[in-house]
């Protein structure tokens, strides 16, 4: 009898307790899945819209000029044309544009933010009077189009000489590029506590210690997505690098891409889509490093309070 008694408590403990769903919960559960129906449709049409022309460009890549004519648009290439790659960069001149608008476009970006953070820091956390006009004298060069100041532009850099060069378009890029990102970290140092700065200045912290030690490291998410804005920003221009480029060893990749073609003048798509492809795949790699540092920096600056 104690055996039997036994063996049954054993069963009971043994047997693991089902929890049935609540009532309704199952009903809820479909409700939700049929309402997130439509924005699964939309998200996958918008997959289709955006991949399609980057696989019709990536398999155009890789095909001759009659199979890109003729072939329908998404078929695959009967044999896969790597020297389309080879012939963009070598007989394009595609690295030598590359090379071009990495020169343009670092020390660009640079001066951008450096100026730039160093603009906010000084109009939001340094007290100084007339600070305020300052700032919205700052804000009107963001509504001057920048088409209109091309041509004097191009003028005074005529006559000071620096024709021929690839200084008008880092000057330029570096002038139009600062209203915006001098107005962002204004706006990023707004958010900063003041107490931060005050300390530091009773413990005997100049202006350019307190900017460089203080005002710099905690900008830092800011700086990473500025730089990432007004890259993409310099590396896609198309207007200012083809107004300023006047030899076509100075051409950047845009505007090598814009005279890719052969010594009769009829455009080749094969290497035209080879050299735009290695464009897309510069910017992704450029893209998808720089976020990561962003999400990274701001996990930490949440850590940290």
């Amino acid at each position: 009898m104690t055996t039997t008694t036994q063996t049954q408590t054993q069963l009971t403990v043994a047997t693991p307790t089902v929890q049935r769903p609540r009532p309704g919960q199952a009903r809820r559960t479909a409700v939700r899945t049929v309402r997130r129906i439509p924005v699964w449709i939309l998200v996958g049409l918008l997959m289709v819209v955006v991949l399609y022309p980057q696989v019709w460009m990536l398999l155009g890549s890789f095909k001759t000029q009659s199979e890109f004519l003729s072939d329908p648009a998404l078929s695959l290439p009967k044999t896969w044309q790597f020297d389309n790659y080879i012939s963009a960069l070598t007989n394009g001149d595609v690295a030598r544009n590359y090379l071009n608008s990495l020169i343009v476009t670092i020390p660009s970006v640079l001066l951008i933010v450096f100026i730039g953070v160093a603009a906010g820091y000084a109009l939001e956390v340094m007290i100084w009077k007339g600070r305020n006009a300052v700032l919205l004298y700052v804000l009107a060069g963001i509504m001057v189009p920048g088409q209109m100041i091309l041509v004097p532009l191009f003028i005074v850099y005529f006559r000071l000489g620096l024709t021929n060069t690839m200084l008008p378009m880092i000057i330029t890029y570096t002038v139009m590029g600062l209203p915006l990102t001098t107005f962002l970290m204004a706006t990023y140092f707004r958010a900063v506590p003041r107490e931060i700065f005050e300390a530091a200045t009773v413990d005997g912290s100049g202006p350019l210690r307190s900017f460089f030690l203080i005002g710099m490291p905690m900008m830092r998410n800011a700086i990473l997505t500025v730089g990432l804005v007004q890259f993409f920003s310099v590396w896609n221009d198309l207007l200012i690098a083809l107004t300023f480029t006047t030899r076509p060893e100075l051409a950047t990749i845009q505007v090598g891409l814009l005279s890719l073609s052969d010594e009769y003048g009829s455009t080749q798509y094969g290497p035209l889509f080879a050299a735009v492809s290695l464009n897309i795949v510069v910017l992704m790699i450029v893209f998808l490093a720089l976020n990561k540092k962003i999400m990274a920096g701001m996990a930490g600056g949440a850590l940290k309070g």
